[in-house]
C-alpha cells in the first residue's frame, strides 16, 4: 500500500508557498473561491457521467486543491486547519457508524441509513430534512428530501403505490390544464416531477443522472441532424419537422447517444 503522507504534505507545502508568493492566490477568500468550487463540482460530475477515469482523477485533484485552499484560509483566520477538518470528519464517521465502532447490530444498508438519521437528530438537528442544502438543484434536492423522509418510515410500501401516485398527479395536472390556470398548472407539473423522482428511487436509479444522460443523448442526436443538413447542403432552419425527425430516427437507429 502506498504511503500517502508524502504526497499530502507536498500539496500542503505548495499551498503555503502559493499563499505567500502568488498574487492571485494571495487575494483569494472563501467568498471568491465559492463559485469556483461550485464550477469544479459540476466539472467532476461531467467526467463521472462520461466514465472518464483520467478526467475523474484530474477533477478530484482540483477538488482537493479547493479543500486545502479553504483549510489554509481557515488557518490564517485562526478558525481551523487541515488537521481539524480531517479529525472532525473522522470523529463524525466513527460516531455515525456504531455498527462498526460500537455495539449496534445492523442487517442491511437500510438499517445503516436509519441509524445515521437517528444519530444526526440526537446531534441537535431540528428536522430530518434540515440537512438538505437549500442551494441544491431542484431535481437533486427532491431526491435528497425523499431519501431522508424515507429513512424515518415516510415511504410507500411498494412500487405500485408510487406509480399510482404518479397517475394521480398526472390526472390533477390534466384537470388544471383543462381549466387553463397557469399557476395551478405549474404546481401540478411540479408534483408530477416530484412523484417521478420518487419512482426513480424505487427503480434504484438517480433521477438527475438519468436526465443528464438524456440531455447528452439529445445533444448528440441533434448535432447529427445539423451535420446531415450540412452534408445535404441545407440550412437546418429551413428543414421541416418531418425532415429532422427522419434524421433523428436515423441517429437513433445508429445508436447515437
Amino acid at each position: 500500500m502506498k504511503d500517502h503522507k508524502e504526497s499530502f504534505e507536498r500539496i500542503l507545502n505548495i499551498m503555503t508557498e502559493l499563499r505567500e508568493k502568488c498574487p492571485w492566490d494571495m487575494k483569494q477568500t472563501i467568498e471568491t473561491l465559492r463559485p469556483l468550487t461550485i464550477e469544479e463540482t459540476f466539472e467532476l460530475s461531467d467526467v463521472i457521467i462520461n466514465n472518464d477515469w483520467k478526467g475523474i482523477k484530474e477533477e478530484l485533484g482540483d477538488m482537493l486543491l479547493h479543500i486545502v485552499f479553504y483549510a489554509k484560509i481557515g488557518e490564517e483566520k485562526g478558525q481551523f486547519d487541515i488537521s481539524d477538518i480531517i479529525n472532525t470528519l473522522c470523529d463524525k464517521l466513527i460516531l455515525r457508524h456504531p455498527h462498526i465502532y460500537g455495539d449496534t447490530k445492523v442487517d442491511n444498508e437500510e438499517q445503516v441509513k436509519q441509524n445515521w438519521e437517528k444519530i444526526k437528530m440526537k446531534e441537535g438537528r431540528e428536522s430530518v430534512l434540515s440537512g438538505v442544502p437549500s442551494g441544491l438543484s431542484s431535481l437533486i434536492k427532491a431526491t435528497r428530501i425523499q431519501e431522508k423522509a424515507g429513512k424515518v418510515g415516510f415511504e410507500w410500501d411498494n412500487m405500485e403505490d408510487v406509480w399510482r401516485k404518479i397517475e394521480e398527479e398526472i390526472g390533477e395536472l390534466k384537470h388544471e390544464i383543462a381549466l387553463n390556470d397557469t399557476q395551478k398548472i405549474e404546481k401540478e407539473f411540479g408534483d408530477v416531477m416530484f412523484a417521478l423522482v420518487n419512482y426513480s428511487r424505487y427503480l434504484k436509479i438517480d433521477a438527475d443522472t438519468a436526465l443528464e444522460l438524456s440531455n447528452k443523448k439529445f445533444i448528440q442526436r441533434f448535432k447529427y441532424i445539423e451535420n446531415k443538413a450540412k452534408e445535404r447542403g441545407k440550412v437546418i432552419t429551413d428543414m421541416t419537422l418531418g425532415d429532422m425527425d427522419a434524421i433523428w430516427n436515423e441517429a437513433k437507429a445508429l445508436g447515437i447517444e
